[in-house]
């Protein structure tokens, strides 16, 4: 099932979720765009988001308005509806109207693997390689793969730091895959102070030791953080 989280009035971006893009709401961009690989559901904080969804015929269901993160918000959603601790749910956010489905696929099958590893603690997520120039940028956050394909850590910096000159850089792509009982897991551990630091949820399974399977994939997909990130969304669908 691929759940997606839409807070209408986030800090940097108020309403963005249903910002126009090519004639469509940015929310049901996103879910257009993916619909055909699963049920897909929209997790909501506010009623502005159901009606629209209503509209395109994409389920929408209300959760509280308290949640700290959209991962938080998808537990809510998972467990109204019920579903089984084996269920693989994957957490597409609002705000990536060009995810591209091959993307999603990758993670689906990876989460498959690590069943039928039956591993403890099953999460995933996606990256794919950057520019100097562009692991500049704090709204790109940049991940560190171990040997195994597992993350090490995630940040707004540029990291690895290029000492010796032979550094690569990887972008997070911000997609997240759990087994049911594995994301109610997460949601139940305890915050961890770099996360809050680096405002970035993810930091909370390193920091208590849970694995994060990581997927490379061949992306040229972004998400819209900023007003220029739209005006640069718009721009593609002239």
């Amino acid at each position: 099932m691929i759940i997606i989280p839409a807070r209408l009035e986030s800090t940097r971006f108020p309403q963005k979720v249903l910002a126009d893009i090519g004639g469509l709401p940015m929310v049901i961009r996103t879910a257009q765009r993916i619909a055909h690989l699963d049920r897909v559901v929209v997790a909501a904080d506010d009623e502005k988001i159901i009606d629209v969804c209503k509209e395109y015929n994409i389920k929408a269901m209300l959760t509280s308005t308290t949640h700290k993160s959209g991962t938080d918000r998808i537990h809510e959603c998972a467990t109204i509806l019920n579903l089984a601790d084996d269920e693989l749910i994957i957490n597409v956010q609002a705000d990536e109207p060009f995810i591209e489905p091959d993307v999603v696929q990758a993670l689906m099958l990876k989460l498959k693997e690590s069943q039928k590893n039956k591993d403890d603690f099953i999460m995933g997520s996606c990256y794919n390689s950057i520019n100097a120039e562009a692991a500049k940028d704090p709204n790109l956050v940049k991940v560190v793969i171990d040997g195994a394909g597992d993350a090490i850590y995630f940040s707004r910096a540029k990291i690895p730091h290029n000492q010796n000159g032979d550094a690569v850089y990887f972008g997070h792509i911000g997609i997240y895959g759990f087994s049911k009982k594995s994301l109610k897991e997460f949601c139940n551990l305890n915050d961890a102070p770099i996360e809050d630091i680096e405002k970035l949820e993810q930091l909370r399974a390193i920091y208590h030791q849970k694995k994060i399977t990581m997927v490379k994939v061949a992306s040229t997909g972004f998400g819209i953080d900023t007003k220029e990130d739209l005006k640069r969304a718009i721009e593609i669908f002239l």
